[in-house]
């Protein structure tokens, strides 16, 4: 669907730059030595025992049901806040915002479109018919790619959700590191895009 909308040269670029990002961001992160940021519970969920071996599939299927309870019991509340917290600010976002704040010639384009699609939440296909509509009422690719990105990755929503399994400092490196991967990405399709466009 997003070769249909840059077409094949520009998404395969965009393909190896997110793959690029979160390999250096999962390097810089896990250098951090960040283990103790991650709330206690999570290392404490059960995971391959040995016995586990021994187990027959009716008791691998139990264990693997309690363990499903026991993880939902403890963030689905998180998951219905930020949904809901999604859905609410999705409702108000007024369609031409993006291109009124980081429309074409402003050299803080990629920036404001990374912090307004912080509170929205949706998923990559999702964003892509947005992403073709700002293309067209002339947004920079780059901006424009900038906005989806940040709304997949880090958008409140889904930082709710995490902050269940991550502790708000681990969760406010997660965002610096890929805010930023995420405005170098803007500002380098924008430099570079337009020669790959149809």
């Amino acid at each position: 669907m997003l070769i249909a909308v840059l077409g094949w040269k520009l998404a395969a670029l965009y393909v190896v730059s997110g793959l690029a990002v979160a390999i250096v961001g999962g390097v810089l992160i896990g250098r951090m030595g960040l283990e103790n940021q991650v709330e206690e519970y999570v290392y404490q969920t059960r995971m391959g025992t040995a016995e586990a071996a021994e187990m027959t599939w009716r008791e691998r299927i139990n264990y693997a049901w309690d363990d499903v309870k026991d993880i939902v019991g403890r963030i689905w509340i998180y998951v219905l806040i930020g949904i809901g917290v999604g859905a609410a600010i999705h409702g108000y976002a007024p369609e031409d915002l993006l291109t009124r704040w980081a429309g074409p010639g402003n050299p803080f384009a990629v920036p404001i479109a990374v912090l307004l699609g912080i509170p929205l939440y949706s998923n990559a296909v999702g964003t892509i018919p947005v992403v073709q509509a700002l293309l067209g009422k002339g947004v920079a690719v780059g901006t424009a790619l900038a906005f989806m990105m940040s709304i997949t990755a880090l958008s409140f929503p889904e930082m709710i959700i995490l902050r269940k399994v991550l502790k708000p400092r681990l969760i406010a490196i997660f965002i610096a590191v890929v805010g930023l991967a995420i405005i170098f990405t803007g500002y380098l399709f924008n430099a570079v895009g337009w020669r790959f466009l149809h």
